[in-house]
């Protein structure tokens, strides 16, 4: 019986052995499906942004609260421009609203808008894509340029950990940009906080 029962919990450690290596390898072919994805979109997007800036009809001159991102679809999708955080080395295309489906091609807009300095990205936390925000601290700076070619600095004033269901903290408009991806276990939210600097 005692042999029979150890051959039992042997198996069993190696089925939830199997399960835990099946399940990392396809994390990381989910991480580097959505590395090469942002990859392959900048020179898109950065094309778009030239398009953009060439077209000679510009719209009218508008409040801050009145005037809209300028979003161009590439590949189905509509885009507003690219992040870049010098200190992690990425250049991010963001997409203009957000599902589940679309965080595993790039980051996405969560809420707010780049003119009325309460614009929110996030993004899973593969490796390439918003893994490391934990690293950023007060003074690193954070880029926004959006499809008609205008880049916004920001400086980065604070990071925080927030629980998953703070959403009116995650949106309250007391910053210019906020950036937010899970945690690892997924039951909290790493948060970088960010004002806008003079370009």
């Amino acid at each position: 019986m005692k042999i029979r029962l150890s051959a039992v919990f042997i198996i069993s450690g190696f089925l939830l052995l199997a399960g835990a290596l099946g399940l990392f390898f396809h994390n990381e072919k989910l991480q580097e499906e959505a590395a090469m994805a942002s990859e392959n979109l900048m020179p898109q997007i950065v094309e778009a942004i030239k398009i953009e800036q060439e077209k000679e009809s510009k719209p009218a001159v508008v409040s801050p609260e009145e005037k809209e991102m300028v979003s161009v679809a590439i590949d189905g999708e509509n885009y507003l421009g690219f992040i870049g955080i010098p200190k992690l080395g990425l250049q991010l295309p963001v997409i203009a609203d957000w599902d589940y489906e679309k965080l595993k091609t790039a980051p996405c807009r969560y809420s707010g808008s780049l003119y009325t300095d309460d614009f929110v990205v996030m993004a899973h936390n593969y490796k390439k894509h918003f893994g490391r925000l934990s690293q950023l601290v007060s003074g690193d700076t954070v880029t926004f340029t959006d499809m008609e070619g205008e880049t916004t600095s920001y400086e980065v004033v604070s990071a925080e950990t927030l629980p998953k269901t703070a959403v009116e903290d995650m949106t309250a408009g007391e910053f210019d940009l906020t950036l937010f991806t899970c945690t690892y276990s997924g039951e909290a939210r790493v948060t970088i906080r960010c004002d806008r600097t003079e370009n």
